[in-house]
């Protein structure tokens, strides 16, 4: 009897520079991709990580934003490409007086198994991963 492998599956999805709007709805795609084949709290933490990328990257560029997810073996990675060079982000200790911005890449980098940043030729790519265990 051969056992079948499955490939890694993806969802894609291209959102405008000032479609903060459009957050919702990517959480909602990514929520029900993994939902058959992720635990309710990878799923949450997934959303979470996914929300403060793409926000992110919708408020720091002026090009829009898109994002991939990867689900294949157990991993989820999640990517979400600007067309801004030259400004690659880096976890911050934020004011303790804004109670409401810089802890998106703080939440990345705690709560993923891994995550980075790739230059690209115009732009760059902001990603996590998850389901691998922390490194």
């Amino acid at each position: 009897m051969t056992e079948r492998r499955e490939g890694p599956t993806r969802l894609r999805r291209r959102l405008g520079h000032s479609d903060l709007s459009g957050v919702s709805g990517v959480r909602a795609e990514l929520r029900e991709f993994l939902r058959r084949s992720r635990g309710p709290e990878e799923v949450a933490v997934a959303e979470l990580l996914l929300s403060e990328l793409v926000t992110n990257a919708l408020i720091h560029t002026r090009n829009g934003a898109v994002v991939t997810v990867t689900a294949a073996a157990g991993r989820v990675r999640v990517e979400v490409r600007d067309f801004v060079p030259g400004q690659e982000p880096a976890p911050c200790v934020p004011n303790a007086d804004d109670g409401t911005h810089g802890r998106g890449l703080l939440l990345v980098q705690n709560l993923a198994d891994s995550w980075g940043v790739t230059a690209q030729a115009l732009g760059k790519v902001v990603w996590f991963e998850l389901g691998g265990g922390k490194p």
